[in-house]
């Protein structure tokens, strides 16, 4: 732990003064969208924590409390001037109170930023300023108050423009919000390390690490902080931390690194979250985190320190390799062991301090704030000399000394020259010796066995074997000897606890061992019967054979503590325990019973938990009257639970999963102080009579099936009682239910005996949600239901329940009501219908109505539904109704409305003009024919998704045209559906399902001019004949495959480049596979696949294109091949790159679409630097969703649309403008650089690559080849990714698989391959703009 290592922190604790760390002060109407929003998220990703008011209304010139309260407590003002800045009182009352926080209070800062103004302009309240003044000082003129207000706003704007800011008028907006931020995180910087000033010595260090970092190289460096314990080592690397971390793009500091215990890749998702700032599980093995790690971090100047590792897997598997970091990136590790850094890292040696500093910190700690008197001057000089300068000692025996007199100063100071062994942990002993013997037994415990572990259990362990146990923890935590840490768990620093330990190895030495918690030392003791007196604690993680000695424990009268967490085998059975236990834990116990004679009087704790041989504990009643934990769970095979007449001070009994257990004993109506019971999954559990109900807060009876009866609570139930019985096999609850009156939420789902609810529950005025739903037999809720006047949640899915009472509509804060049947299994007899009692203006919160298969039919929905005015889900799905009541269409607030599978349906009711808010409506599979839809179905504005699938009309509505937010139509399955109207004011459709019509011969034309289409599924729609052109630009994916009269595919239509490029494609494509058809042969699927890489200055397109291959075999052409690799090496030819003419590297490979990294490696490892390029083709691989609500319909079509994931071919090109970097050259050109290597991120199959210039010679090889393969492209997508490079071009681009015609089948071979060589050039054009390379 950092502070395990604080060996020159100050005694005071840094409290830091500030809340905040920035206040943004912006008129909202200028900048809230653009400007102040990106610098927002620019501190935001800094880690720097920013008060940004979103919802404040800037009118009038009151400031709220909450407002005036975070400008105090922002340490940085941050004031965006803009040209209606001044316009606003309130934003001028802001400034004057941010400038009177600046004057009154030291440490705060001011930073202007002039977004669209001249600071002279707010200077001297000219230009935009001046108009703003005159009308307030017109609207003030007869105010004397209100003028002074307007000289104050005059008196702010000026002293704030006269403050050194950012004029941002010119330039690259991001490239001001950089500056902006780098200059608030160096100010904070500089006051987040004051605490510094008060840790001893630790300029020196400071210099001497930022010395051997180089931070002025470019370069990516490691290094070691190395030496012994308590040395200071944690200490001076949080300080270079905390001073240099603004410096970085992103910084992580993971302390006491040797202490994890939750596996290496938990550390990885550490250095994942923090750098990447995102939280999130990334890897859940250590072999993917490290790939993961080089993969995410290669461009990200970065600050990373390894607190005290102690294993070599630490840097491997965290900082393995420089390339795995941007340039600049600098990684620190701290480490007792030299070795664990590499030879060719630099490693900073920390020395002890030097005399001055050793007094200066000794003093802190021995006499605080005091001035030492003159007698204990030379008397702290022994103490130093003897400490030997290690900063851990210095404190702790400063710690020890405060506040005792020159006598005890003397007589510790003789122990340390008396004391002939010169090792640091045994000169801290006199630390030990000195506490009373109380003390010394928890520091011993904790030093053994609970450092690290959570302080609230420990207590509880260490309270059941000490009195004063809290006080005792006290004591040692004051004196240096422990602490608490931030997670509230006990910690030591490591030579501390060496000190325990080697306390009691000197014990074990004189055969009075106290502690064993080495296995080999148990198994002696066990094997050669040496058990003594003096032992107190066991405590065993795991043991490989567990043997016990009868001897050997008998001879443990004092043993206060057994702790056995796992075996791998058992010798023999147990004959006996020590009676004197009292806290007993022995997971997996391999016994059917403890051993008879055990009745230990003291025991407070006993957990067998997981014990599957455990049959009972005993038989007969044992007195256990200190008993307060019994834990018996997961013991699967335990037949009966104890007597607890002698537990009296019971107080947490655990059952759970025990799901042999058929019966809790009646006595444990005796346990008065019972407060927790879980009894949950005892599957055969069938008879418990009583508990008491004095002190019980927690009944768990949920999944016990076969549990009929609520037990009997003796003494009834009290208020904060909390119980779960859900999925149980209770068939009522008790009226006494009603004494629970705190309880909000009740649960009672799945209890599948469950018949009736007392009429007592509607009592329980606190109750917020009601959970029946699958109880089966559950035919009626109570009349008074109404009663339960602040219920929001009633949920009665999949019950018998067919009406219910009247009083639910006086339910009016009500916001979710289900009575939705199964399509199968759980629902009504037939004959039985659901009604719905008459509304009465009642339920007027309810937002959220599912009906679903209820077996509704006309008359079962009041006609009064349509004053729900707060409904917005309405759920009505498999019903048998003709009509519906006309009042639905005045849902003024209705969002969601399912009506599918309502076969009987006749009509859905005219609209007039209602349902204005309606943006979903499901009428899929209801028979409706023409007339079935209203005919001012256009009416419906803010329709989004429609979905009338599977129904029998031949035409639609021609006001459906007007629809014009509708997003998602869905008409598939419409078998009679003969032609679809004009689309032109439905701009904004994205999503068009044509499935399965069967009758459809043409679309309109108006389908064309859809800019914003992506995806269109014209699956086995048999009849139809012509197809207008689309706008490829925003397609995403096409579906036309059983289409058998289509007479020509669609034309395409873009931008003239990648239309051109397309066509191109399509001809080649059609060329190579003679024998194909149109459009059986094809997938008639286009996706188009967005990925920008980021880069310092331009914009490139790097275009995937994907065609299945029989045999997946690699053409000739691409004459640089391997198989079967992750990597893939390519030595370049001498003089390879030809100005002007070099285009880039043609790839060709056979996988799934992963993940490829390219780097350009020079002849001669002479620190001159890789060129990498990331291609993260793997991204939007699979179909993508591009609007997340819609993607229950990528759902409801995955049959259709589900992406193949067998290898295919994929050809792409990498630019060669998007792999160099000028930055880097040094002077070089792209001659000294003679290997290029493509690194898979999954498994590939085939590769192949071919250097790609403008006077490319003809492709002879790569045509026959193909055409010996039947190279026939089948149901796949051709995808596009492009990636950021030149900022002056940017094109979205979408390949086609054209059909083959007859002529296009006799073309002759140089015009193909002609097509091929055009192709790649083609994409290079497009994707890259040679740079001048000089």
């Amino acid at each position: 732990m950092a502070s395990s290592s604080s060996s020159f922190a100050s005694n005071s604790q840094y409290s830091p003064r500030w809340k905040y760390d920035v206040f943004l002060s912006f008129r909202g109407e200028d900048t809230r969208k653009t400007f102040t929003s990106h610098l927002y998220q620019g501190l935001k990703n800094k880690g720097i924590l920013t008060f940004q008011d979103d919802k404040r209304l800037q009118h009038g010139d009151s400031i709220s409390e909450e407002l005036l309260k975070a400008i105090k407590e922002s340490q940085v003002a941050l004031v965006v001037f803009s040209k209606n800045y001044a316009t606003s009182r309130w934003c001028l009352n802001e400034l004057v109170k941010i400038m009177e926080c600046y004057k009154d209070e030291n440490g705060k800062t001011v930073i202007p930023v002039f977004y669209d103004v001249d600071p002279s302009h707010v200077r001297y309240q000219s230009e935009s300023f001046a108009e703003a003044f005159a009308k307030h000082e017109s609207q003030y003129k007869d105010d004397v108050e209100g003028m002074q207000k307007v000289k104050r706003w005059r008196t702010a704007l000026c002293e704030a423009a006269d403050m050194k800011g950012h004029d941002i008028r010119q330039g690259v907006e991001s490239e001001n919000i950089q500056l902006i931020v780098n200059q608030v995180s160096s100010k904070l910087c500089k006051t987040s390390v004051s605490y510094l000033h008060d840790v001893v010595g630790i300029n020196v260090h400071l210099e001497k690490v930022k010395s051997q970092l180089k931070l002025e190289i470019n370069d990516v460096r490691i290094m070691g902080i190395w030496g012994m314990g308590g040395i200071g080592k944690t200490t001076i690397a949080r300080a270079i931390f905390d001073t240099l971390s603004y410096q970085f793009e992103a910084a992580c500091f993971i302390e006491d690194i040797k202490e994890n215990r939750c596996g290496m890749h938990s550390l990885q998702n550490i250095l994942l979250s923090e750098l990447l700032r995102e939280k999130d599980n990334y890897v859940n093995n250590k072999e993917d985190g490290k790939h993961m790690i080089a993969r995410r971090l290669p461009f990200k100047k970065v600050l990373v320190v390894l607190d005290d590792i102690d294993h070599r897997d630490h840097l491997d598997y965290l900082a393995g390799n420089p390339s795995w970091f941007g340039d600049g990136s600098r990684i620190i590790a701290t480490t007792r062991d030299k070795h664990l850094i590499g030879k060719n890292d630099v490693v900073y040696e920390v020395s002890t301090l030097v005399d001055c500093h050793a007094i200066k910190l000794f003093n802190q700690y021995a006499f605080k704030e005091e001035v030492p008197d003159e007698r204990f001057e030379k008397l702290s000089l022994e103490v130093v000399r003897h400490a030997k300068g290690l900063p851990l000692a210095l404190k702790v025996w400063g710690s020890f000394l405060h506040k005792r007199d020159i006598t005890e100063w003397r007589s510790a100071i003789e122990e340390m020259k008396n004391n002939s062994n010169s090792e640091i942990v045994e000169k801290l002993r006199i630390s030990y010796d000195r506490l009373e013997t109380i003390q010394q037994g928890i520091f011993l415990d904790i030093a053994c066995f609970f450092r690290g572990k959570v302080k609230d259990h420990i207590m509880q362990i260490l309270e059941s074997c000490y009195s004063g146990a809290n006080i005792g923890l006290r004591v040692l935590i004051d004196k240096s000897l422990v602490f608490i840490s931030e997670n509230n768990t006990i910690q030591m620093h490591d030579l501390i606890q060496d000190l325990g330990k080697y306390v009691v190895k000197l014990q074990k030495y004189s055969g009075e061992a106290s502690r064993l918690w080495d296995v080999e030392d148990f198994e002696e003791v066990m094997v050669s019967d040496t058990g003594t007196k003096a032992m107190e604690a066991i405590w065993l993680q795991h043991i490989q054979k567990l043997c016990f000695s009868e001897k050997a424990m008998k001879n443990m009268k004092r043993l206060r503590i057994l702790y056995i967490g796992g075996f791998q085998i058992h010798v023999d059975s147990i004959e006996y325990l020590p009676n004197s236990l009292r806290w007993l834990a022995f997971y997996h116990y391999p016994w059917e019973s403890l051993p008879e004679n055990f009745e230990p009087k003291r025991l407070v704790h006993l957990n067998v938990r997981f014990s599957l041989a455990l049959h009972h504990l005993w038989t007969g009643t044992k007195h256990l009257p200190s008993l307060r934990t019994l834990d018996l769970s997961y013991s699967t095979n335990l037949m009966r639970t104890p007597d607890f007449t002698g537990m009296p001070n019971l107080e947490y009994l655990n059952l759970s999963y025990c799901s042999n257990l058929e019966e809790v004993h009646h006595s444990l109506g005796c346990s008065r102080k019972l407060n927790l019971l879980y009894l949950c999954f005892c599957t055969l559990l069938k008879r418990f009579p009583c508990v008491s109900g004095e002190s019980l807060e927690y009944l768990y009876l949920h999944d016990c099936y076969s549990l009929e009866t609520f037990p009997e609570i003796l003494g009834g139930m009290k208020p904060e009682l909390k119980i779960k019985m859900e999925r149980s096999g209770i068939r009522e609850i008790p009226s006494s239910i009603q004494y629970l009156t705190h309880i909000t939420k009740l649960n009672l789902k799945d209890m599948k005996k469950f018949v009736s609810l007392p009429s007592s529950i509607c009592m329980l005025k606190s109750l917020v949600e009601l959970d029946v739903s699958y109880c089966s037999k559950l035919e009626s809720l109570p009349e008074e239901i109404g009663d339960l006047l602040n219920l929001e949640k009633l949920d009665a899915t999949c019950t018998l329940v067919s009406r219910p009472p009247s009083s639910i509509v006086h339910l009016n804060k009500l916001k979710f009501l289900s009575f939705a049947k199964q399509t199968s299994g759980v629902g009504l007899e037939d004959g039985v219908f659901f009604v719905f009692p008459q509304v009465s203006k009642g339920l007027r919160s309810l937002e959220d109505l599912d009906l679903g298969y209820c077996n509704l039919i006309d008359g079962g929905l009041p006609e009064d539904i349509g004053s729900l005015s707060s409904l917005k889900k309405l759920y009505l799905t498999g019903n048998r109704f003709e009509h519906l009541p006309r009042s639905i269409a005045q849902l003024g607030d209705l969002r969601l409305l399912y009506l599918s599978d309502c076969p009987n349906l006749k009509e859905f009711p005219q609209v007039n003009d209602g349902l204005r808010s309606l943006e979903d409506l499901d009428l899929s599979y209801c028979n409706l024919v023409d007339g079935g839809l209203p005919e001012d179905i256009g009416s419906l504005s803010s329709l989004k998704k429609l979905h009338l699938d599977g129904n029998n009309f031949e035409h639609l509505p021609r006001s459906i045209a007007q629809l014009g937010g509708l997003r998602f139509l869905n008409v598939s399955n419409c078998t009679r559906l003969k032609e679809l109207p004009d689309f032109m004011w439905m701009p904004n459709l994205y999503f068009l399902h044509l499935i399965d019509c069967m009758s459809l011969e043409k679309v309109h034309h108006s389908l064309g001019f859809f800019e914003k289409l992506t995806h269109l599924c014209l699956y086995n729609c048999k009849r139809l004949k012509r197809f207008p052109g689309l706008c490829i630009d925003s397609l995403k994916c096409i579906q036309t495959w059983g289409c058998s009269s289509l007479e020509s595919y669609p034309k395409i239509i873009g931008t003239m480049k990648v239309e051109s490029e397309i066509h191109m494609l399509d001809s080649v494509m059609c060329d190579l596979n003679s024998d194909s058809s149109f459009p059986h042969s094809l997938s008639q699927r286009i996706v188009s696949l967005q990925q920008d890489i980021s880069d310092s200055d331009s914009l490139s397109l790097i275009r995937v294109f994907t065609i299945d291959h029989p045999e997946k075999k690699i053409p000739s052409w691409f004459h640089h091949q391997g198989m079967d690799t992750s990597v893939v090496s390519v030595n370049l030819p001498e003089n390879w790159y030809v100005p002007n003419n070099f285009l880039g590297f043609a790839v060709c490979y056979s996988s799934e679409l992963i993940d490829i990294t390219a780097h350009l490696i020079p002849l001669c490892d002479d620190g001159l630097s890789w060129m990498t390029l990331e291609l993260n083709l793997s991204r939007d691989s699979k179909c993508d969703t591009e609007f997340s609500d819609y993607s229950e319909c990528e759902t409801e079509l995955s049959d259709y649309l589900e992406c193949d994931t067998e290898p295919t071919l994929h050809f792409f090109l990498v630019p060669f403008s998007s792999l160099w970097n000028t930055s880097k050259v040094n002077g070089r050109t792209p001659n000294d650089y003679g290997l290029i290597t493509f690194s898979f991120s999954g498994e590939m199959k085939k590769f192949g690559c071919r250097l790609l210039y403008k006077d490319e010679p003809e492709l002879v090889e790569t045509l026959s080849q193909m055409r010996e393969n039947n190279d026939e492209p089948t149901e796949r997508y051709i995808g596009i990714r492009s990636y950021r490079y030149d900022n002056s071009e940017h094109y979205d681009s979408v390949t086609n698989e054209a059909s083959c015609s007859s002529s296009m089948k006799q073309r002759s071979h140089s015009n193909i391959r002609g097509r091929v060589a055009r192709l790649f050039r083609n994409i290079a054009t497009l994707s890259c703009k040679p740079k001048n390379l000089a």
